[in-house]
């Protein structure tokens, strides 16, 4: 039987990512006592990365939105493989970054990390209310418009 969260991504209609291998000398996620270090995730969808370009100039706000939404569902199938498939461990969200690959003077950073965070909130309610900082950069790996990072709490 599908735990509490398993079921509630079933209900919004999302497919969850396997969680993507890391492609440099890191690891995916670091477990440490009883929180979740989860590494910045991009915009990797089924078919490869989406996203590629520049908020602000390529994408507009909505569309960066979107593309940090696509960021925090990777960060959902990392904390799966860290919970060994048992998402109800999660027992909350603490802090969430997020990186904008923005165009110079574009202020609207927050607006375009929220698809992260309202997803997390969709995903795990109460418990996916986070602290959090959204911040532009100059460019980003592989030209990605959002990369997010996270850590979470177990229960």
């Amino acid at each position: 039987m599908a735990g509490r969260i398993k079921a509630r991504i079933a209900e919004l209609g999302i497919s969850l990512p396997s969680g993507a291998a890391p492609v440099a000398n890191y690891v995916p996620y670091v477990i440490s006592g009883n929180l979740v270090f989860v590494s910045g995730q991009v915009t990797l969808g089924p078919n490869g990365l989406e996203y590629v370009g520049i908020v602000g100039k390529d994408f507009d706000v909505e569309q960066g939105r979107k593309a940090a939404r696509l960021c925090a569902l990777n960060i959902i199938g990392q904390l799966d493989k860290a919970t060994n498939g048992d998402l109800d461990r999660i027992k909350r969200i603490v802090k969430v970054t997020g990186f904008v690959n923005a165009a110079p003077g574009f202020d609207k950073h927050p607006e375009v990390v929220n698809g992260a965070s309202d997803l997390l909130v969709e995903v795990f309610g109460d418990a996916g209310k986070h602290a959090r900082a959204a911040v532009g950069a100059g460019s980003l790996p592989r030209n990605v418009a959002v990369e997010v990072e996270a850590i979470a709490e177990l229960v």
